[in-house]
């Protein structure tokens, strides 16, 4: 999952935001809320690793990479511009260091990771070298040959096809393009590093070495994007044709630059596309796509074929699998506990090579609330399965919301077919505006999530 510097201020539902696009995340990543996450349950990450291994919870790994060749202008994760080469290997080194601490713990015993993900920041920042070594010595700590998915992503002006050939002998099963947009101009405007044709260059490298799960990220209302720009958009990607493709929604956190330029300017409401105009450009796409034998698996995710082409990392997060996180500022998950890394590279580096832990702050969650956690993610998926619930947590969802999903229901955002609760496109195109609602009271009015 990728890393949050400092967590942002939550957008509330669509009668409290209207319709322009305000500063805040919109975004709902993990539950419970970030604010509610502290020091005081630091302790409880080493007493839990210190602990007998669960037996067959499934395993996942994350693994940071913080650097970039710019930084976006909407981006609010933590990440470095400005590090050399001696920088880089210190990093490396230290998040190895990281693995080695988890490895060796009673918890991980006998256990291997079932997916795997490369996140950033630019993991294909790094050289095809560095790459080589990095997963080399990953495998040899705590090998991954039983992974059904490795994710790794990628900038498309950073690739080659001698690393793209890399990246897939070390056994990449899902590569994830960070195109978000074709027009160089917006590109430009957005603070992206990389132009439209090292996007089209990138990608035949990729299918003429043989890639058979390639994503591609889309952005709908970026800086200067326009209702021509984004019909552009959608008939570039249905001819590329790519396995999977992802859409998000522009939102603008505190820690971005379009931010601290609205600030400074005095501004409230953001220069992209409103809400209205966003959802409604993603429904096109999402229609263009369907139209193109696409299946719409998501609020963000579009499919050419759901039997093969999944997205374990999601689905396992999604349903309360551990999750191990390496690098500066990373989230991971362990039974129950969430926890994040420490956000500044150098104070990182610095406990992990003293032998002490780099987590920062950590959050040991009830029954209840991994209830609710899984509950309001899977709801991003369109579509919930009520006997899963009652198998797992022992809980019928109709009966705990009862009067929320009997409002979904009379505004025809949510329906019922066999054991499954199914949201509406229209719901489902703003499905973050909704999820707060399930939100336990003392988390309702959270400022950070």
């Amino acid at each position: 999952m990728s890393d949050q510097s400092a967590p942002t201020s939550f957008i509330k539902p669509d009668v409290e935001t209207k319709e322009d696009t305000k500063a805040g995340n919109y975004f709902v990543s993990n539950y419970p809320p970030f604010s509610f996450w502290g020091e005081e349950d630091v302790p409880c990450v080493d007493s839990l690793l210190n602990s007998p291994t669960p037996g067959k919870a499934p395993l996942g790994l994350y693994y940071h990479v913080p650097f970039c060749r710019k930084r976006c202008h909407f981006c609010y994760f933590r990440v470095y511009t400005d590090k050399n080469s001696a920088d880089i290997r210190r990093y490396l080194a230290a998040t190895m260091q990281e693995l080695r601490q988890y490895a060796e713990k009673p918890y991980l015993q006998g256990r291997k990771p079932k997916y795997v993900y490369f996140g950033g920041g630019t993991p294909s920042y790094l050289s095809a070298q560095q790459l080589m070594e990095l997963t080399d010595e990953m495998k040899a700590i705590l090998p991954w040959d039983e992974a059904e998915e490795v994710t790794f992503e990628c900038e498309p002006g950073t690739l080659s096809e001698k690393k793209l050939d890399v990246i897939k002998n070390f056994g990449v099963t899902r590569l994830s393009l960070g195109i978000e947009n074709f027009n160089d101009h917006v590109l430009e405007t957005n603070g992206r590093a990389h132009r439209s044709a090292e996007v089209f260059k990138a990608y035949e490298y990729a299918r003429g070495l043989g890639y058979d799960n390639i994503n591609v990220d889309l952005i709908a209302g970026m800086l200067e994007e326009t209702e021509e720009n984004w019909v552009d958009c959608i008939q570039r990607v249905k001819d590329l044709s790519p396995d999977c493709i992802t859409i998000y929604q522009m939102e603008i956190p505190f820690n971005t630059t379009i931010y601290k330029s609205m600030k400074d300017q005095g501004k409230l409401t953001a220069p992209v596309a409103d809400w209205p105009t966003k959802r409604r450009w993603t429904d096109y796409a999402f229609r263009e796509l369907e139209s193109a034998g696409y299946t719409v698996t998501s609020a963000y995710t579009a499919v050419k074929n759901p039997e093969s082409t999944k997205f374990v990392y999601r689905d396992r997060l999604w349903t309360g699998s551990d999750m191990i996180s390496l690098g500066v500022a990373s989230f991971g998950h362990l039974g129950g506990i969430h926890y994040q890394n420490l956000v500044h590279i150098e104070e990182y580096i610095s406990k992990i090579e003293q032998g002490e832990t780099p987590v920062r702050r950590a959050l040991l969650t009830d029954q209840e609330e991994r209830f609710i956690r899984e509950l309001i993610l899977q709801f991003k998926l369109g579509r919930v399965s009520l006997s899963y619930f009652d198998k797992k947590f022992g809980q019928s969802v109709e009966e705990r919301f009862a009067p929320i999903l009997q409002e979904l229901k009379e505004s025809e955002c949510l329906s019922r077919i066999g054991d499954d609760l199914i949201l509406s496109r229209e719901a489902l195109l703003k499905v973050d505006s909704l999820l707060h609602r399930f939100f336990l009271p003392k988390h309702q009015d959270s400022r950070y999530v």
